[in-house]
Formats: C-alpha cells, sequence, structure tokens
C-alpha cells in the first residue's frame, strides 16, 4: 500500500501547478529583478504579477505586501522592529502562552532587553478572548500578537474583535496566518490588522519563502538590512522562482476552493471520530470542532503513548504528529496541549495531530481510520 501523508499542518507536496511556473520561472527568466536592462525588466514584471496577486487575495495594496523567507522571517521582522520603533512610545506586549515559536523566542529575547511581556493564558479549546484582550491593555501597550489559527489544535481565534478594539485603541496589531491562510478567507481591512505573515509551503507551495503584510499608515518593519529590494523593507535579491510558486499557490486558493476543502475535511473528521465511536475507543478532542481550522484534529486517546502510537502508524504506512513540527527531534511534551490541559500531566504525552491536505482521498481516511482503531487496540491490550 502507497503511504498516506496526513500531516500536513507540518507541510504541503508542492501543486504541480506550482511546480510548472517555478520551472518556468528557473528556465527562462534568471535576471535580477532590480537590473535596468530587458532582463530585469523580465524578471521585475513577474515579481510585479505576484506582488498584485497576492495582494489581491487579502485584500492589501500590493505595495504593502513584502515577500521574505517565510513565517518565522516575518513574525521575527515584525517582532523585533516593531518594538525598536515604538520603544518611545511604551515597551508593553501582549500575546498568547500557545503562540508558534517563531513569536514566542523572539518576544522572549525582547523581554531580555527590558520589554515587559504578557502572555495571556488560553481556554480549555485554546482560545484567547478580546476581554482578556482588554483587560491586559495599559498605556504602555504598543503591540498585540496574537495567531489566527493554532497549528497543533486548529483553535481559531477572534481576530476581527480583536482587530477592532485594538483599532480604536491605537495599538499595533499582528497575526501569525500561516496556518489558516489556506482554509480562512481574509481581508485584512475587515479584521483590522496591521500586520499579517504567510509561509507558502503550508499552501501547496515552495519552502523558503512567505510574505508579510504591512498596513501602509502604520510602522514599517525592516529585519534584513542591504540593498534596496522590497522597496528597502527586506534586502536581498528576491527569490523569484518561489515568489513565482508561491503566487501560484494563492492563485488555487480561491474562496470557491477553500469552502470546497473545508466540506471535504469536514467528511475526513466524521469518518475518523465515527469509526473510533463505533470501536469504543475513548478519546477527547483538544480544542473545539465548531471554531477551528477544517483541515487539523488534534486528539488525546488516554493511556496511549503518542510517541509509540505515531511510530507504529509509521511502519504501517500512515504519517500524523504529535505537534509543531518545528520542535523537529524535540520530544518534550506539546505546550499547547499542556496550556489547556493544566490539569493533566498524561494529555501532552498522549495527543496526535491529525492534518489533512491535497491529495488525500475518502479511501485514505477509511483505511487510517480502521488502522487507527487497531492500533489502539493492540496498544491497550498490553
Amino acid at each position: 500500500m502507497q503511504a498516506v501523508y496526513l500531516d500536513h499542518a507540518a507541510t504541503t507536496p508542492m501543486a504541480p501547478e506550482v511546480i510548472e511556473e517555478m520551472t518556468r520561472i528557473m528556465s527562462s527568466t534568471f535576471g535580477n529583478p532590480s537590473s535596468v536592462h530587458q532582463f530585469g525588466r523580465q524578471a521585475e514584471f513577474e515579481l510585479d504579477m505576484a506582488r498584485d496577486v497576492v495582494a489581491s487575495s487579502i485584500g492589501a495594496q500590493s505595495r504593502e505586501i513584502v515577500f521574505n523567507g517565510g513565517g518565522s522571517e516575518g513574525d521575527n521582522t515584525v517582532l523585533f522592529d516593531v518594538a525598536r520603533q515604538m520603544k518611545h512610545q511604551g515597551n508593553h506586549i501582549i500575546t498568547t502562552n500557545v503562540e508558534h515559536s517563531a513569536v514566542i523566542k523572539p518576544l522572549k529575547t525582547l523581554m531580555e532587553q527590558g520589554f515587559d511581556v504578557t502572555f495571556l493564558p488560553v481556554d480549555k479549546t485554546g482560545k484567547v478572548t478580546v476581554e482578556q484582550i482588554q483587560e491586559a491593555l495599559t498605556p504602555e501597550t504598543i503591540l498585540v500578537s496574537i495567531m489566527y489559527g493554532n497549528n497543533e489544535i486548529g483553535t481559531l481565534n477572534p481576530i476581527k474583535e480583536i482587530g477592532q478594539l485594538l483599532h480604536e485603541k491605537n495599538v499595533l496589531f499582528h497575526t501569525d496566518a500561516v496556518q489558516a491562510f489556506g482554509s480562512e478567507v481574509i481581508d485584512v481591512n475587515d479584521l483590522f490588522v496591521d500586520y499579517l505573515t504567510i509561509s507558502a509551503h503550508k499552501i501547496n507551495g515552495p519552502k523558503g519563502v512567505g510574505f508579510t503584510y504591512i498596513r501602509s499608515t502604520k510602522p514599517t518593519p525592516v529585519l534584513i538590512q542591504g540593498g534596496d529590494q522590497e522597496e528597502k523593507r527586506r534586502a536581498g535579491t528576491e527569490n523569484l522562482a518561489g515568489i513565482v510558486g508561491l503566487k501560484t499557490a494563492v492563485s488555487l486558493l480561491t474562496p470557491e476552493k477553500k469552502e470546497t476543502n473545508k466540506e471535504k475535511y469536514f467528511i475526513f473528521e466524521k469518518t475518523i471520530l465515527e469509526t473510533l465511536d463505533e470501536a469504543g475507543i475513548e478519546y477527547v478532542i483538544n480544542g473545539d470542532l465548531s471554531n477551528k481550522l477544517p483541515h487539523i484534529l488534534n486528539i488525546w486517546f488516554k493511556n496511549v503513548p503518542n510517541h509509540v502510537l505515531l511510530s507504529r502508524l509509521d511502519l504501517a504506512g500512515f504519517a500524523i504528529s504529535i505537534g509543531s513540527a518545528c520542535s523537529a527531534g524535540d520530544v518534550k511534551p506539546s505546550r499547547v496541549i499542556e496550556a489547556i490541559h493544566s490539569d493533566s500531566s498524561a494529555a501532552a504525552k498522549e495527543s496526535v495531530r491529525i492534518s489533512f491536505g491535497q491529495g488525500v482521498t475518502e479511501d485514505n481516511i477509511m483505511d487510517f481510520s480502521q488502522r487507527l482503531v487497531a492500533t489502539i487496540q493492540s496498544m491497550l491490550k498490553n
């Protein structure tokens, strides 16, 4: 049997159309977009087209898009440089205790540099509330960073409501939308966000490329200095093939496609849970089935060590994960699961993440569900 990949929250296979477009660029458009001759102008044309497509996908202006190396670079750029630029107004930043490491670690570094960071606790579903944000605000608050949808359990935060509050309070707002972009229809103006970060490899694009949305009326963060690329906002010759790959991946994700995927992933989720129920397998959903990203399903199987379950499923040809792929090689329990199950020391050691994406079929899910049940039953007998 061919192996089945169910770890799309970690990374996704590139779409054939993306590979085709990247190959076209690598074969025919090698010029530097900053060069003034015809080879440079051809590359610049492709770059401008990509910027227009990406901007349109989130309701932004083209000049508000900065291409970069991906979500981690985007998060770091916003947090470090906005904090630096705004330090004269205050030194307080608000976030949650379940953010991606690309947000948590820079903020801890900023704490070492004298910034005051509030890590808000989330509820049992992994969500933060607008009321929590409001209560945490102080006259010194300069920036709030809240992820759109959690990368481990899929929980969605009330980004629009938070954005409205911060807009009224004149506090800058950043959201890491890396996991959410592939399924949620996003309009930065409707959400009142000032900064938004995206990574191509989560949406069937290439690795090592992404973009940051920077509202034109807000401070412009710059992490990499050097040349004048990206209007002096991100130095270094642009990765044109990667950027065109990103553009292609974005163009494939129409609102209609996102809705179709949601419906399909709901069926996948329903199949897995019904199969578990029919077999009498005890489990707990991490997060909230009614308020989450459709492609992520995180489950706690009590008395079933997750590293053993993952290994046995892998040997059977099914790839799932324990938590964030950015913790590769790290055997420590998921801090996201620990945060939502603070009353249980076992949850983080017994939870797994299943994530859907392109190429997964109903037959794959049915085979996986049956194998999952058989594997858990076998482990519980021992």
